[in-house]
């Protein structure tokens, strides 16, 4: 597998030409200023009148109607979520767009699952960068760079591939390393690794593990601090080194806890569960789920949110968090910025 880096890339293929960005969100804010902060013109296409209009203008960016700047770019990429992507692509960005421009998307989902159909004209490309939105722009302010990935469905132009990458560059992800793959494995590896581990399977233990030990009597606030504040020092020494430089700034004694119990906790059955959550997501049983769920008006999503907010490890963590207060000075999302 080949990585691309900065000096593989040939921004030259973007500068001179207009870039819009659809949606102001965590990923839309990101590449926008990220963009604009590489010398690209930039364009960003909302809904007229809502709050991350504002939001966009005081960031100093150009703002347009969503069909008003999907109509006037050489390339558009669409950040807004996943959704809502059929819909916007249908009413606003596909009558507009020009023969022969760019559409392009940071996921998947809905080229592989065949909720957007492109025209045949125009080149079709993913870029992805692997990580949320606000961490794009804050390692791109630091001076660095997430790691990405692009994809193309459609190369009309016999440049698409050249111009995703340049398009990774500039925002960043040429700085650590792109590495080209294809929808279909970036959709299903993606929506595996939130679901198995990184939301699903990550937030069910850290619940789990508080709920086991407040019920058997200990203070909700050691619970806390033991499942879920100490967890980002772990998955630090993890992300810094892997799994050998975890265990080596950890004692002996969790060492060698993490062998005896880990088995005991992700069993021979909890792995069967993630085969059969991998084989949803590759049927598309997961997809038609999550479009259903959509259309109803997301009346699940609306009430988990509610769960979880009032679950106490969620009323717990905040009085503790509030005893940190480094923490909100540094934190990474800032809801009236983006």
């Amino acid at each position: 597998m080949r990585v691309f880096y900065d000096k593989d890339a040939d921004l030259s293929l973007l500068r001179g030409k207009k870039v819009a960005v659809i949606g102001y969100g965590s990923q839309g804010h990101a590449h926008a200023l990220n963009l604009k902060d590489s010398q690209i013109d930039v364009v960003v296409g909302l809904r007229e009148g809502g709050d991350s209009w504002r939001k966009a203008q005081a960031a100093g960016l150009s703002v347009a109607s969503m069909s008003e700047a999907a109509g006037m770019a050489d390339f558009v990429i669409v950040l807004i979520p996943d959704e809502t992507i059929g819909k916007v692509y249908r009413e606003s960005i596909a009558p507009a767009i020009r023969e022969g421009a760019t559409l392009a998307f940071a996921h998947g989902f809905n080229i592989h699952y065949g909720q957007v159909s492109p025209r045949a004209d125009l080149d079709v490309v993913m870029i992805a960068p692997k990580a949320p939105g606000h961490t794009v722009r804050s390692t791109y302010v630091d001076g660095g760079g997430v790691p990405g990935l692009i994809a193309v469905a459609q190369d009309r132009s016999g440049q698409a591939r050249d111009v995703a990458l340049a398009y990774a560059s500039a925002i960043g992800c040429g700085r650590s390393g792109v590495i080209e793959t294809n929808f279909r494995e970036e959709t299903e590896t993606d929506l595996f690794g939130e679901q198995a581990v990184l939301c699903g399977g990550a937030v069910e233990l850290i619940k789990a593990g508080f709920d086991t030990l407040v019920e058997a009597g200990y203070a909700p606030e050691m619970a806390y601090f033991e499942c879920l504040h100490e967890l980002k020092l772990i998955v630090d020494l993890i992300y810094e080194g892997g799994i050998g430089t975890m265990n080596y700034g950890i004692s002996n004694n969790a060492e060698f806890g993490e062998y005896l119990t880990g088995p005991r906790i992700v069993t021979a059955e909890t792995r069967a569960a993630m085969k059969a959550v991998l084989a949803d997501i590759q049927t598309g049983e997961y997809a038609k789920a999550f479009i259903l769920e959509s259309q109803a008006g997301a009346p699940t999503l609306q009430s988990r949110r509610r769960l979880t907010a009032a679950h106490p490890i969620e009323t717990v963590g905040a009085k503790l968090r509030d005893m940190m207060p480094w923490i909100q000075r540094t934190a990474l999302v800032d809801k009236t910025r983006n």
